[in-house]
Order: structure tokens, then sequence, then C-alpha cells
């Protein structure tokens, strides 16, 4: 199968650092005109960079207006900006529950809205909303993380349906454990990451590459027939069993 994204414009927004800036660099290396889009980004280049804050709807407008203005279309918005508040319901602010649900919910309802008048349009179009696994498994202490990534899966497929007459498919993805700096699980305890990894299917981290080789697929020619749905990239976190470990198989 031959995945072509070539010489599609892409925007992915918390393109900053972390998951979004190797997104966006797949992209590129796919032959994609990418253009990330954050507050403030890492030195390191190798696309367009626009500065927006996702949870201001004068800056996303202005944002896309601009990569209309320079590309003339968009053909595929991947939506990654996200924000980890922790804590217990008992413990958790205000401030915080709606900082997570204002980027994580808010920020997806801007930038597509935004997003979506120039895919239709074209009469063509992906949009990719990172959800979480933990919208269906949700962990104690994750109460505004985990709502807020419920509310996307569930924006996503009534947007699928409203968009699916321009030929516009919506789609959310689950992360599995790819460490980041959002998580720390690369700083873990060797117990506590025991604890974690014995829980996926796979029994490893997951990678941003692991993320990016489904996003080059639903952006693709090859997933037109998918849409309103979440695709699960968590090596297995969704599955029914613990597996044993490694050492401890037959």
């Amino acid at each position: 199968m031959h995945l072509d994204v070539a010489g599609r414009v892409v925007v992915v927004t918390g393109a900053g650092r972390g998951i979004g800036r190797t997104l966006a660099h797949r992209f590129v290396a796919e032959g994609s005109r990418v253009v990330g889009f954050d507050r403030a980004f890492e030195p390191d280049g190798g696309f367009e960079e626009v500065a927006c804050d996702v949870t201001d709807p004068a800056s996303v407008a202005a944002a896309v207006e601009a990569v209309v203005q320079r590309w003339g279309t968009i053909d595929v918005l991947v939506n990654n900006a996200g924000v980890n508040v922790d804590g217990r319901v008992a413990d958790l602010t205000w401030d915080g529950w709606r900082r997570c649900f204002d980027v994580n919910v808010g920020g997806v309802f801007l930038v597509s809205q935004a997003v979506a008048e120039v895919m239709k349009r074209a009469r063509r179009g992906r949009i990719l909303n990172a959800a979480s696994f933990a919208a269906i498994v949700p962990s104690v202490g994750s109460a505004a993380y985990a709502a807020s990534k419920a509310a996307v899966v569930q924006f996503t497929r009534v947007l699928a349906s409203e968009l699916g007459p321009w030929d516009v498919t919506v789609n959310a993805y689950a992360p599995g454990m790819v460490p980041t700096a959002m998580n720390g699980f690369a700083d873990l305890p060797p117990e506590r990451a025991d604890e974690l990894l014995d829980t996926l299917s796979l029994r490893r981290w997951g990678s941003a590459d692991d993320v990016a080789d489904l996003l080059v697929f639903l952006a693709s020619d090859a997933a037109g027939y998918i849409t309103g749905t979440l695709v699960d990239v968590s090596g297995g976190k969704l599955a029914t069993q613990i597996p044993r470990r490694a050492r401890e198989a037959p």
C-alpha cells in the first residue's frame, strides 16, 4: 500500500515540542507542506511556524487565514495540542479544570471550526483529533484530563457526520504511554515503570513515531472511507488481559 501525502497542506497544533513536533517532522519527511501552530517553538525548525493560542478565537482565525493566504487551502488538520491537569476531584481547582477543557476541547473546537470552512470549500479534507486511552479507561486522579478527552471523542463523531457531505473525514486517535515531558514516564523508577508496562499487551513504551505512522495513514487516500471513529494506538492498553512479562513467558 502506497500512502501518498506529498504536496498536501498539513496543519499540526501543539507543534512546538513533544509529539506534535515529531508529527510535523514526519509529514515533512512524507513531502507534505507543513505548518505548525503553537505559542512558542523549539529552535530546530524544519517546517513553517505560526504563533497561535488555540484557546483564543482571534488567534486561531488569524493563524488559519495565514495558512490559506500562503497555500490556498488546508488538506489535513492534526489537533495535537493538549495539556494534562492531574488531581483527584476533591483537590482540583476550577481554574485547573477549566484550563484542561479550554485547551483539550476548546482548542479542538476552535481550530476545527475554522479549518472546516476551508475544507468544505475544497470539498475534501482530513481532521485528526488527539484523544487518549484515558477517554475509555481513566485512572484515579485524571478526572479533568479523562473527561476532556472523552469530550474530544464525542465531538469527533458529531463533526464527522456534519462534514461527511463534503467528503471531509474526522477521526480521533488514542495514543498509549508515550514518554513525554508532560507525563514523565521516562523518569519513573523501575518498579513503577514495570507496573505500568504490565498494563500493555506489547509491554513497551510507545513512541511518537508509532502515532505518526497511524496519522500518515489516516491522512492518506487509503483511509478515505474511515470517519467518526476512535483509533487505538496504545500498544494494547484497551485489551482485557494483563500480559506476562517477557522474562516470564514460556
